[in-house]
């Protein structure tokens, strides 16, 4: 292609979203072109807890998390952490987070995840069906648990909001909680089984095949790192990192981690921040998982794919610099055989990746504030596969010039 022509539709992000943005878009006719500097679903994308977690209405500072803050920050290995030297600059960050958890807030923020998690669900569903990817959907739903009465009471004000919903849930304990997960340590008291609660197969598999749909529908990709954009009189300026200078008329920012120092290029300041989160994929021999385990007290979750066991989660506010510690994936290695103590540690493949995110829980959908052409998609912390699809139909609506199916507003680029 002649690097000289103007793009229709530039899209900076190979990663869930991004890709879930060109099929809603090639789908639609447009041609669409998405840059990324590894590939398709190659960094964070590919390596998540698997999880569509259409249940997971409470924004995290919701979640018990300020509650928990002293103990875990207290824990350098713990569920939440903050490298030390980090901290001056994540200060601001924090305290809009704090902000975010005041109750005035509290149902504004419920409502709107509620409002995108039905969209999100009903659109994996299309997406699915049109690009023969069911096959690589698991309804096992999950089992979060509780190793004392007074944790799992603390997490009833929680159920109650999902219930309000329509989200169906059980508590279980004894005999019932056991038949879920056979072999689960006795250190669990109580359960609580989500049906409706979904996983894929394999992350990565499932963005390549997503791709692989909007190919067929004329999407294209190039390798290519951008180190600068800026609004153009009729569209937009992508510059790579070779020199080379791009024009689209419309462009999609959907890079994750980095997406808001892209945002700053063009005059939009948006407090997004990453949540580094590790995990261990262990050969399917580990252990037999019946669905997703979510441990809430400790921060991470063990899920079942077709490719192995994956032990994960926990938050790293660390930024996008620093190199990983891998002592945090070993931690929640030694904790899951602790959890289920038949597990089988040997073989594991450690990972890191950046979740992007925002301090409301909410992502950033929108037109930047002065570049109508210019479109953002990110800031989904650990919920971009879960809401990938759901953004992808609301990104397409916005280029397109329809109207979208509920208020934007509170996911606004400009509310912070």
């Amino acid at each position: 292609m002649n690097s000289d022509a103007t793009l229709d539709i530039a899209i900076i992000g190979g990663g869930i979203i991004g890709i879930c943005v060109a099929a809603y878009l090639a789908e639609a006719g447009r041609n669409v072109t998405i840059f990324d500097r590894t590939g398709i679903c190659e960094e964070t994308s590919s390596g998540n807890a698997a999880a569509l977690a259409f249940s997971d209405v409470l924004p995290l500072a919701h979640k018990g998390m300020i509650r928990h803050l002293p103990k875990w920050l207290a824990d350098p290995l713990g569920p939440f952490s903050i490298p030390p030297p980090y901290l001056p600059k994540l200060l601001p960050w924090l305290i809009r987070f704090w902000r975010a958890g005041r109750n005035d807030r509290y149902e504004a923020s419920l409502g709107a995840q509620a409002r995108m998690m039905r969209l999100a669900e009903a659109e994996w569903a299309g997406l699915m069906a049109r690009s023969g990817a069911g096959n690589m959907l698991r309804e096992d739903g999950s089992l979060e648990l509780y190793e004392s009465e007074a944790e799992f009471k603390a997490s009833l004000p929680g159920w109650a909001a999902r219930q309000r919903f329509g989200i169906g849930f059980s508590h279980v304990e004894g005999d019932a909680l056991v038949a879920l997960q056979p072999g689960l340590s006795p250190r669990f008291v109580k359960g609580t089984f989500v049906p409706g609660w979904k996983t894929v197969t394999d992350p990565k598999l499932l963005g390549k095949a997503i791709w692989t749909f909007a190919e067929k529908n004329g999407a294209r990709f190039e390798k290519a790192r951008i180190d600068h954009v800026g609004a153009a009189q009729h569209g937009a300026t992508l510059t790579l990192a070779d020199g080379t200078v791009r024009q689209a008329k419309r462009l999609v920012i959907a890079a994750g981690a980095w997406s808001h120092l892209l945002a700053k290029q063009i005059g939009d300041r948006i407090p997004l921040e990453t949540e580094r989160g590790y995990n261990t994929t262990l050969p399917k021999t580990a252990f037999d998982v019946k669905r997703q385990l979510i441990f809430p007290g400790h921060g991470f979750v063990i899920t079942p794919l077709e490719t192995g066991v994956r032990v994960g989660g926990a938050v790293e506010l660390g930024g996008i610099e620093r190199p990983p510690n891998y002592a945090r994936s070993k931690a929640l290695l030694d904790k899951a055989q602790k959890f289920l103590p038949g597990l089988d540690p040997a073989g594991g493949r450690e990972w890191m990746g950046f979740r992007p995110s925002l301090p409301d829980s909410l992502p950033v959908i929108g037109g930047a504030r002065h570049a109508g052409t210019i479109v953002y998609a990110f800031g989904h912390g650990h919920l971009g596969l879960t809401q990938a699809a759901a953004t992808g139909r609301l990104v397409r609506d916005l280029i397109l010039g329809q109207n979208p199916v509920f208020d934007l507003s509170p996911f606004s680029p400009n509310r912070f």
